[in-house]
C-alpha cells in the first residue's frame, strides 16, 4: 500500500469541504454530493483497515522529513478502526440530514462544516505526534463549534458558550503539557517520546505532564468531575448534529487517552489506579445523572458520560483483555449512540418534546421505528447477545482476573442502573397509553415537519442498526481485530520502531 494513501481520508472530506462550498447558494445539489463523498469515505477507510488488520503499521513521513522531525501520520490497527467507525457515522448522519435539515441551515453551510469536522477527526486518529494532534484538535473545535450554533437559537448559545469554554480550557491545559514534554526530551513525535521518557531521569515532571493530558483528555472525554458541560450542551442542536456529537466528539478524547498513555504513561501504577477509579466513578455519576433527567436527551447524554468511564477503566487495567474489552466498547458505543441520537430526533419530529411527560404510545403508533430504537437501547445496556454484551464480559473478566473489584463493582452497578433507565424510558415513551397532550392541529404541524424524504432517515437509522447487530451477532471477526490492537498497545516496540526506521 502506498503510504501516501494514509492522508486519504483527511484530504477527502477537505476537498469534499471545499466543493460543497462551490455550490453555496444550492442547497439541493449539496445534499446529493455529501453522501457522494461519505460514500468514498466509507470506501477509502475499509481498505485502509484491511491493510492493517493483521498488525501491519503504516507510516507516512510528510515533505519526506524523517521521523522525529516531520510530520507523522501513522495507519495502525487502531486509528484505522476509528476512521472506519467515523466514516460508517459520518455515512449515516449525511443520509439522515439529506432529509432533516432544513435549507435554511444548510444555506449556512452545514454540509461543508460537517465535512471539516470529519476531516478533524480522521485527522487526530492518524497523527503520530503531539503537535499535529494539537492542531487537530483545534479543527474539530472551530467546526463542531459552528454547527451547534447554526441557527442561532438561545438554547444552542448557551449550550456552544458551555462546550467551547470547556473545550478550550483543555486546549490549553493540552498545549501546556505538551510544553513540559518538549521542554524535558526535546521531541514531540509520538514513537520518539515513548523512548526518551522511558530514559529521562525527571520522572517527577513526567508524572506532572501525565496529569496535564489526565486533565485536557478528561475534560475532551466528559471525564468525571469534569464532564457537566456534555448534557448541558448536546441536547440543544438538531438531531444531526446532535447525534454525530454523542457518537464520535467524545471518542476523540478516550483515543487520545488510549494511544498517548499507553505509550508514554501506562507503566505509572499510579496513573494505572487514577483512570479505573476516575472510570469507575464515571461510569456511576453519568448513570446516576440520567436516573434524574426528565429531557430524552439529556438521558442519553448522561449515558455518554457513565460508558466513557468503562472505556477509561479498561485503560487502566491495561491487560490484553481489557484493552480489547475497551477498544470493542468504543465501537459499539460509537454505533449505538449516533443511532440513538437520530431517533431521539425522529420521535421529537412526531412529538414535539424531548420531555418524558410529554411522550407516550410510540409503540403503536410507529411498531417498527420502536424496534430499532430498543435495539439500541438494550444493546447499551449490555443485553446478550446484542453488541453491548461482549465487550462487558470483557471487562468483567479483566477485572476478575486483575482483582480490581471496584472496576467489578462499578461496571455490575451502571449496568444495572442502564438497564432501570433504558426499562423506564420503554415503558413511558413506547408502551405507556396516556392520551396525548398534543393537540390535533399541533399534531398535523409535526407531522407537516417531518422530512419529506422519510426513506432517508428510515436507511440512516436501519444502517446503524445493522451494523449494531453485526458487531453483536456477528463479533468474532471484530473481536479478533481488537485483540490485534491490545497487543500493539502492550506491546509498542513494533509502533516505534515503524515510525522512527
Amino acid at each position: 500500500m502506498n503510504p501516501n494513501l494514509i492522508i486519504s481520508p483527511i484530504l477527502l472530506p477537505l476537498l469534499g469541504a471545499i466543493v460543497l462550498m462551490g455550490f453555496w447558494a444550492n442547497p439541493k445539489i449539496q445534499r446529493r454530493l455529501s453522501l457522494v463523498f461519505h460514500g468514498i469515505a466509507v470506501l477509502l477507510a475499509a481498505f485502509l483497515l484491511a491493510a492493517v488488520s493483521d498488525g501491519t503499521i503504516i507510516v507516512m513521513q510528510a515533505g519526506s522529513w524523517g521521523a522525529p522531525f516531520g510530520i507523522t501520520y501513522v495507519a495502525d490497527a487502531l486509528s484505522a478502526l476509528m476512521v472506519l467507525l467515523t466514516a460508517i457515522a459520518g455515512l449515516a448522519v449525511g443520509i439522515f440530514s439529506s432529509a432533516s435539515i432544513k435549507s435554511a441551515r444548510a444555506a449556512f453551510g452545514f454540509f461543508p462544516l460537517i465535512q471539516f469536522l470529519l476531516m478533524g477527526l480522521n485527522g487526530s486518529f492518524l497523527a503520530g505526534d503531539l503537535f499535529n494532534l494539537y492542531v487537530w484538535f483545534e479543527v474539530i473545535i472551530i467546526s463542531s463549534f459552528v454547527l451547534i450554533t447554526l441557527g442561532g437559537e438561545k438554547a444552542q448559545l448557551e449550550g456552544a458558550i458551555k462546550y467551547v469554554t470547556m473545550n478550550l480550557l483543555a486546549s490549553v491545559i493540552f498545549l501546556t503539557g505538551i510544553a513540559i514534554l518538549y521542554g524535558i526530551l526535546g521531541s514531540l513525535n509520538l514513537a520518539d517520546l515513548a523512548i526518551r521518557v522511558q530514559e529521562t531521569p525527571d520522572k517527577g515532571l513526567i508524572s506532572a505532564a501525565a496529569i496535564l493530558f489526565l486533565v485536557a483528555f478528561g475534560i475532551k472525554s466528559a471525564l468525571f468531575p469534569m464532564y457537566f458541560w456534555l448534557p448541558a450542551s448536546y441536547h440543544t442542536p438538531p438531531a444531526a448534529v446532535s447525534a454525530i456529537f454523542g457518537g464520535l466528539l467524545t471518542k476523540v478524547g478516550v483515543y487520545a487517552f488510549i494511544r498517548i498513555f499507553s505509550l508514554l504513561f501506562i507503566q505509572d501504577p499510579f496513573i494505572q489506579k487514577l483512570l479505573i477509579g476516575i472510570g469507575v466513578l464515571t461510569m456511576v455519576s453519568g448513570a446516576l445523572g440520567a436516573i434524574v433527567s426528565v429531557n430524552l436527551r439529556k438521558i442519553f447524554s448522561y449515558l455518554i458520560i457513565s460508558h466513557i468511564g468503562f472505556m477509561i477503566g479498561g485503560l487502566g487495567l491495561f491487560t490484553p483483555l481489557a484493552l480489547a474489552g475497551a477498544v470493542l466498547y468504543m465501537a459499539h458505543d460509537i454505533i449505538a449512540k449516533t443511532n440513538i441520537f437520530l431517533i431521539t430526533g425522529v420521535i421529537y419530529k412526531i412529538k414535539g418534546s424531548f420531555r418524558l411527560e410529554k411522550l407516550s404510545g410510540l409503540y403503536n403508533e410507529f411498531p417498527y421505528l420502536s424496534i430499532v430504537f430498543a435495539i439500541s437501547m438494550f444493546s447499551i445496556v449490555g443485553t446478550p447477545p446484542l453488541s453491548g454484551f461482549w465487550p462487558k464480559v470483557w471487562l468483567l473478566q479483566a477485572s476478575w482476573q486483575a482483582g480490581d473489584y471496584w472496576m467489578l463493582g462499578g461496571i455490575i452497578l451502571a449496568s444495572f442502573l442502564t438497564l432501570w433507565i433504558v426499562v423506564k424510558i420503554w415503558s413511558v415513551v413506547f408502551w405507556r397509553k396516556k392520551p396525548d397532550v398534543i393537540n390535533t392541529r399541533v399534531r398535523n404541524e409535526l407531522a407537516a415537519a417531518l422530512p419529506k424524504n422519510r426513506n432517508a432517515v428510515l436507511i440512516a437509522v436501519g444502517m446503524l442498526t445493522a451494523v449494531s447487530l453485526f458487531i453483536g451477532f456477528g463479533v468474532q471477526p471484530l473481536a479478533d481485530l481488537c485483540l490485534t490492537i491490545a497487543d500493539q498497545l502492550i506491546d509498542t516496540e513494533g509502533y516505534i520502531q515503524t515510525v522512527l526506521q
